[in-house]
C-alpha cells in the first residue's frame, strides 16, 4: 500500500512542505523578536532579504498543502479497490482509526494554509510590510497543524492492512445506523433543501453587496453566511444531493460521486464549494486590517475581487448540485 504513487506523493510532499515551514518558522521567531522596519541596521537588512525568499518558499509549501486535500481524497478513492469490503473512499478511510481524522485535519490545513497565503499576499502588496509579525505568528499555528497532519497521515497509510475487511458506505451512511454520518443521512430532505437554498440566497445577496460597497457590516455578514452555507452544503450533500446523482433513495455516500460512473462530478462540486467558501470567509476575516493605513485600499480591492470569486464558486457548486434535480426523472 505504501508503494502506491498517490501515497508516496502525499508522504514525500508533506514531508518536504513540513521541513520548509519548519525552517521558515525558525526565521519567523527571529522576525517576531527583532523586526524593525524603521531600522537600517545590517541585521534588519538581512531579515528583509531573507523574508522575501522564505515567504515565497512557504507559499509553494502551503500551495501543496491545499492541493494535497484533493490528492488525498483521490488516493483514498483509488486504493479502495485494493481493500476487502471497500466500495469507495469511505471504505478506504474506514480501513483504520486514522483515516477520517486525517481527512478532517487536511480540511483544517486547507483553510489555514490558504489564509496564510492570503495574509502574505496583502503584506507583500504594502511597502512597509505591516503584517509581517502577524503572518509569522500564524505560521507557527500552520506548523502545528502540519506536524499533526504528517503524523496522523503516516499512521493511516502505514496502518492499512489490505487483508482486513473494512466497512462500506452503505453501513456508515445508513439512515438507521448510529453516529454523525447516519444522523446526516437521516436529516429530512425538505428542511435540508430549504436550509441550503435559503442560505444560498442570502449568501449571494450579501456577496453582491460586498462586491459593490465593501462596507464593514456587510463583509462580516458575508463571512458568517458563507460559513453557514458551507456547513449546510455538507449536510445537503449527504442528505439529498447525493441521492439525485445516484438515482437511489437510500444511498447517501458523499464519495461515490468521485467515481467514473458519475463522471467524476464530485471533484468540481467539492472544488467549487471549498474555494468559494474560503474566499467568502476570508473577505470578512481581513476586515479589521483596514484600520492599517497602508492596507486600506489594498484590502478594499481584495475584498471586491475575493467576493466575486466566492460568488462564482458557490454559484457553481449550487448549479452542478441542482442539475440532477432539474434534468433527471428521479424525484424525492
Amino acid at each position: 500500500m505504501i508503494l502506491h504513487p498517490g501515497v508516496i506523493a502525499l508522504i514525500i510532499g508533506s514531508g518536504i512542505a513540513l521541513m520548509l515551514v519548519l525552517y521558515a518558522s525558525a526565521l519567523g521567531i527571529k522576525i517576531i523578536l527583532r523586526w524593525d522596519i524603521k531600522s537600517s541596521s545590517e541585521e534588519q537588512l538581512s531579515l528583509e532579504r531573507k523574508t522575501y525568499l522564505v515567504s515565497t518558499l512557504v507559499q509553494y509549501a502551503l500551495a501543496f498543502e491545499i492541493l494535497s486535500l484533493l490528492l488525498f481524497i483521490y488516493t483514498a478513492e483509488d486504493i479502495h479497490t485494493l481493500l476487502a469490503g471497500a466500495m469507495c473512499a469511505t471504505g478506504s478511510l474506514n480501513a483504520n482509526a486514522f483515516g477520517f481524522p486525517t481527512l478532517c485535519i487536511k480540511i483544517v490545513s486547507f483553510f489555514i494554509s490558504a489564509s496564510w497565503i492570503a495574509i502574505n499576499h496583502l503584506d507583500n502588496k504594502s511597502e512597509d510590510y505591516p503584517l509581517i509579525k502577524m503572518k509569522y505568528k500564524l505560521l507557527t499555528a500552520v506548523l502545528a497543524v502540519m506536524i499533526i497532519e504528517f503524523i496522523v497521515q503516516l499512521e493511516y497509510f502505514l496502518g492499512i492492512n489490505p487483508n482486513v475487511i473494512t466497512s462500506c458506505c452503505g453501513v456508515m451512511f445508513s439512515e438507521k445506523g448510529e453516529g454523525l454520518a447516519s444522523s446526516l443521512a437521516a436529516f429530512p430532505v425538505l428542511p435540508a433543501k430549504i436550509l441550503l437554498y435559503s442560505l444560498f440566497a442570502v449568501t449571494i445577496a450579501s456577496g453582491i453587496a460586498v462586491y459593490r460597497t465593501q462596507q464593514k457590516p456587510l463583509t462580516y455578514l458575508f463571512s458568517v453566511f458563507t460559513f453557514m452555507f458551507f456547513i449546510s452544503s455538507v449536510i445537503a450533500i449527504i442528505s439529498f444531493i447525493s441521492l439525485y446523482f445516484y438515482q437511489i433513495p437510500t444511498h447517501h455516500c458523499p464519495f461515490d460521486v468521485l467515481q467514473k460512473e458519475y463522471y467524476y462530478v464530485g471533484y468540481p462540486i467539492y472544488a467549487a464549494l471549498f474555494a468559494g467558501s474560503f474566499f467568502g470567509m476570508i473577505t470578512g476575516i481581513i476586515e479589521p486590517l483596514k484600520k492599517i493605513p497602508s492596507l486600506t485600499q489594498i484590502i478594499l480591492q481584495s475584498q471586491r475581487r475575493w467576493s466575486l470569486y466566492a460568488i462564482t464558486g458557490l454559484a457553481l457548486f449550487t448549479l452542478i448540485s441542482s442539475l440532477p434535480m432539474i434534468l433527471l426523472p428521479f424525484k424525492m
